[in-house]
């Protein structure tokens, strides 16, 4: 089973997703006029550069969080142990050559996010009897493909092919079991005695871990964002800081590590130390399957939360989209990969978040275990509560809102459950000792939804430049505005059915 699900892994992070993912960010990029490059200060004006002005533009607009809340829960979901153990582990499979590679699809991955959460808001539909709205790929699916496209019901096949690879990432998570064991690696959590029972560090700490999830998504959507609107600009920054100062220690390594990270792209690194070696091939599949993962361009999950936000226009919340995937690759990740490049860890043959411990306490010694032991803890569950919300949004869409006995029942199961996979990878990384395979899983459950997501947004590219077409006449003054255009489907919806 072992050897079927790891060549499966292979396989769908191979040619397929690869001319896949970079196709379509290539052919997003010139149909949009190379937006992500050619407006990149636009994007960080209108995202991170007004969330301290008061914008009065979207007060009276349907949608139930601010647009920098649901950048905070998105980007929660998104920078995380992934960051640190996903990216420390492309390195130590891959080489550095895997981070440029991380690069090349997080710069094509911004234009990505941006048609997917543009889509998301566009085709998002409202609440019964409420402003709240709710959005993502099976939405823009139903309205998308079924309603506007009509595809009729054979919309169903690609939202439950989608469905599925959601819910596959329930099961296989690898965020507790990864700070579980940095944190005992770091603080040294010895084996207790319950019952006599022997209860090792790692799933003591993964216990914690869970219970803490529980408790910061008791409050729902808005107990999530009113949470994560304060600790992700504080956990992101925390992180950046230390990061910035490994550099700065080992700044004289910095030109030589780049060298390393180019050189490698292209001529894949021979085995030394403890790293095994890697072909170029090998090297691509790992950056782009850590890219994907780490800031979800591609994967559906963030349109499902910014299709709540108060935005006036769709492409205008589909900037957050694209300055999500530049802050949390370009930046984020960039300093976990040459911190652990610098280090000279990579070759120790550790990988995950074992391997990360090992490269910050080279460069500050027990304080670095530390402090990232506790970073990544926050990291965690920020990550375990946005993805709370994608699961939660998955759910509405498949009971329509409802209210029948057996949506409450799965709801209820879920809430009990939501949390206990990480804690059974915890008990069964004790019991096997094999990290590499709990993230195969997780390289194949995300690897199906995105397959699904980037097909429909690839059909759906017309409306993507519909709006971006009115976006850029409103505000870049190309071209004239239509003043009957509908800024949202469910405006064209109604106004239809007034007209019959």
């Amino acid at each position: 089973m072992v050897e079927i699900i790891t060549m499966i892994d292979g396989w769908l992070w191979g040619a397929p997703l690869t001319v896949l993912m970079f196709g379509s960010g290539i052919f997003f990029t010139v149909i949009s006029g190379f937006f992500q490059f050619r407006h990149f200060g636009w994007i960080f004006k209108r995202t991170i550069g007004s969330i301290f002005k008061k914008d009065e533009s979207a007060k009276n607009t349907p949608g139930m969080l601010k647009p920098f809340e649901t950048a905070c829960i998105a980007i929660g979901g998104t920078v995380g142990f992934g960051n640190i153990a996903g990216v420390a582990t492309a390195v130590a499979s891959g080489g550095p050559g895997a981070i440029f590679w991380m690069w090349v699809c997080a710069l094509t991955g911004m234009i990505i996010k941006q048609v997917e959460v543009t889509l998301g808001c566009y085709y998002r539909m409202r609440d019964k009897g409420s402003e709240d709205t709710y959005g993502g790929p099976t939405y823009y699916m139903q309205q998308g493909l079924g309603v506007a496209h009509h595809w009729g019901k054979l919309w169903k096949i690609p939202a439950i092919l989608f469905g599925f690879g959601i819910a596959t990432t329930f099961v296989f998570t690898s965020g507790t079991l990864t700070t579980a064991q940095v944190v005992s690696g770091a603080f040294h959590v010895p084996d207790i005695q319950i019952g006599g029972i022997t209860v090792e560090g790692i799933i003591l700490i993964g216990a914690v871990i869970v219970i803490i999830e529980y408790l910061i998504t008791t409050g729902g959507f808005h107990g999530v964002a009113n949470v994560f609107s304060k600790l992700v600009p504080f956990m992101s920054i925390a992180y950046i800081l230390m990061g910035i100062g490994m550099i700065l220690v080992n700044i004289t390594a910095v030109p030589a590590t780049l060298a390393t990270i180019f050189g490698g792209a292209f001529t894949g690194t021979a085995a030394i130390g403890g790293f095994a070696g890697a072909s170029v091939s090998k090297i691509v599949s790992v950056g782009l399957a850590r890219s994907v993962y780490s800031n979800e361009a591609g994967w559906g999950t963030s349109p499902m939360i910014h299709a709540s936000a108060k935005t006036p226009h769709p492409v205008e919340q589909g900037l957050w989209g694209s300055f999500e995937v530049f802050f949390d690759t370009i930046i984020v990740c960039s300093i976990t990969g040459i911190s652990t490049i610098i280090s000279g860890q990579w070759v120790s043959g550790s990988d995950g978040g074992a391997l990360a411990v090992q490269a910050f306490a080279e460069g500050f010694g027990s304080f670095g275990a530390f402090a990232l032991a506790i970073i990544m803890i926050v990291f965690t569950v920020t990550t375990a509560g946005g993805w709370f919300t994608y699961y939660m949004i998955c759910l509405k869409q498949v009971f329509k809102q409802s209210g029948s006995i057996m949506e409450k029942i799965i709801v209820k199961g879920y809430k009990i459950l939501r949390f206990l996979p990480g804690l059974f990878w915890c008990i069964y990384l004790v019991k096997t000792n094999n990290q590499g395979f709990v993230w195969t899983l997780v390289d194949v459950s995300s690897a199906i939804p995105t397959f699904v997501n980037m097909f429909v947004i690839l059909v759906l590219s017309g409306d993507y430049l519909k709006l971006l077409k009115d976006y850029k006449a409103r505000h870049f003054h190309v071209g004239k505005v239509d003043p009957d255009f509908d800024l949202f489907f469910e405006d064209k919806l109604n106004k239809e059915s007034k007209s019959v």
